[in-house]
C-alpha cells in the first residue's frame, strides 16, 4: 500500500477545517451546546496544529515545532473538555492550557527543542493523557448519562493504544524527514489514524448530543408541566404497553379515574393559584401512592388516571381508599382543603382496550358525584 504523506496532511487539514466548521454550525444550531462548541474548537485547533507543524523545511522549523505542538496539544485539552462539559462536569481552563502550556515551557531548555525523540515522547505521552482523561470523563459517568457512550470509549480507547503504540515504535519520526516521500512510514500512518480519528468521534460526539436533546424533549413532551407527572400521551402510550403485557401473561389490571371536587369553587373562591396549588399537591401524592410499576398522569383539567396492572378490583378499592382519604387530609397554603372522587374500571369488564377502560371509568365517576362526591365507586354492569 502506497502512502502519499503530503496528499495525506492536506486531506486530513481539510477534514479537519470542514468538520470543524460544521460543529460550529451545530453548535450555534442547538442554543450553544458546550459540548459541540468544545468539539469545534478541539478540530479547528488541530487543523491550525497540523498544518502548522507541516512547515518544517522553510525555514520556521522553530516556530512549527514549538506553536504548532501547542496548538495541537490545546486541541487535545478541548477534546478532553468537550467529553468533561458533556458529562455534567464544568470546564477546567487550566486543564486545557496545561498540556500547550507544558510544551511552551519544554520548549525554553535548549536540550528538549534540540532532541527530536525526546519531543514525540513527550508529545505522545501528553495525547495518551488527553485521550485517556476524555474515555474517564465519560465512563465515571455512564451511570447518569441516558445515551450510548460506547462507540466514544472504544475510539477513545484505540486512539490511546495508537499513540501508546508509536511511544514504543517511534524512536523521532518526523514529518519533515518524510515530506517528500511516498513510502508507507509510520509518520503516514499516524496521519491517516488522525484522519480516521477524527471523523469518527466529530459523529459519535454529534450523535451523542442529539441523541441526549431528543430525550429531553420526549421528556418535556410527556409531562405535565405544571404537575410534573405523566400527561395524557404518557399516560396513554405506558398504558396501552402495560395492558398489553397483562393480556399476554394472562393478569387483570385495574384503571382508576380521578376528579377533584368542586374545584371550579376553589377558583372562584381562592383564585387560580390555590387551583394550581391543589393541582400540584394531589399530583405529588398520586405519584408517592402508586407503586413503580404503575402508571399514572395528569389527563386533562383536575382529572387524573391511574392503571394498577396485575390489580383486581378488591386491590383497586384499597389503593383509592388511601388515595381518597390522604387527600382530604391535605391543607392547602390558602386554607382551603380539597376531596377526590374516583372511578374505578378493571378488565374484567372491559377487557384490556384502554379507551372501553377510560369509558367505564368515566361512568363510575360519574356516579361517584352524582352520589356526594369525595367517595369511590367501581363500574357495574
Amino acid at each position: 500500500m502506497t502512502l502519499h504523506l503530503p496528499t495525506l496532511l492536506l486531506t486530513v487539514v481539510y477534514v479537519l477545517v470542514l468538520l470543524g466548521l460544521l460543529m460550529l454550525h451545530a453548535w450555534w444550531r442547538s442554543d450553544r451546546e458546550s459540548t459541540l462548541g468544545y468539539m469545534a474548537g478541539t478540530l479547528l485547533v488541530a487543523a491550525a496544529g497540523m498544518l502548522l507543524g507541516s512547515l518544517r523545511g522553510i525555514g520556521i522549523d522553530t516556530l512549527s515545532i514549538v506553536l504548532g505542538n501547542m496548538l495541537l496539544q490545546l486541541s487535545g485539552g478541548l477534546g478532553w473538555t468537550a467529553s468533561r462539559v458533556f458529562a455534567g462536569r464544568p470546564a477546567c481552563r487550566p486543564g486545557i492550557m496545561a498540556g500547550a502550556l507544558l510544551w511552551g515551557l519544554l520548549c525554553l531548555w535548549p536540550l528538549f527543542l534540540a532532541s527530536l525523540p525526546l519531543r514525540v515522547a513527550v508529545s505522545n505521552l501528553l495525547v495518551i493523557l488527553y485521550t485517556g482523561l476524555g474515555a474517564w470523563e465519560l465512563w465515571r459517568a455512564r451511570a447518569v448519562l441516558t445515551v450510548s457512550i460506547a462507540p466514544a470509549l472504544v475510539l477513545l480507547v484505540l486512539h490511546c493504544a495508537f499513540y501508546s503504540l508509536r511511544l514504543l515504535l517511534d524512536r523521532g519520526e518526523s514529518i519533515g524527514q518524510h515530506w517528500s516521500e511516498s513510502g508507507a512510514s509510520f509518520m503516514a500512518w499516524l496521519v491517516l489514524e488522525a484522519f480516521l480519528f477524527a471523523n469518527g468521534i466529530a459523529f459519535v460526539i454529534h450523535a451523542m448530543v442529539r441523541e441526549r436533546a431528543e430525550q429531553r424533549y420526549r421528556t418535556v413532551a410527556y409531562r405535565d408541566p405544571l404537575t410534573d407527572i405523566g400527561n395524557r400521551r404518557a399516560f396513554t402510550a405506558g398504558s396501552e404497553s402495560l395492558l398489553a403485557r397483562c393480556a399476554a401473561e394472562g393478569r387483570p389490571a385495574a384503571l382508576l379515574l380521578c376528579d377533584l371536587d368542586h374545584f371550579k369553587r376553589l377558583n372562584d373562591t381562592h383564585g387560580h393559584a390555590a387551583g394550581d396549588a391543589a393541582l400540584i399537591a394531589f399530583g405529588r401524592l398520586l405519584a408517592l401512592s402508586i407503586r413503580q410499576q404503575d402508571v399514572c398522569g395528569r389527563i386533562g383539567g383536575e382529572e387524573f388516571a391511574c392503571l394498577l396492572p396485575g390489580a383486581d378490583e378488591t386491590v383497586a378499592l384499597q389503593v383509592a381508599e388511601r388515595l381518597r382519604l390522604a387527600c382530604s387530609e391535605l391543607l392547602l397554603e390558602s386554607g382551603a382543603r380539597i376531596s377526590v372522587s374516583i372511578g374505578i374500571a378493571s378488565t374484567e369488564q372491559a377487557g384490556y382496550d384502554l379507551s372501553r377502560l377510560l369509558a367505564l371509568g368515566d361512568q363510575a365517576l360519574y356516579r361517584a358525584k352524582a352520589n356526594g362526591r369525595n367517595r369511590i365507586e367501581c363500574f357495574a354492569d
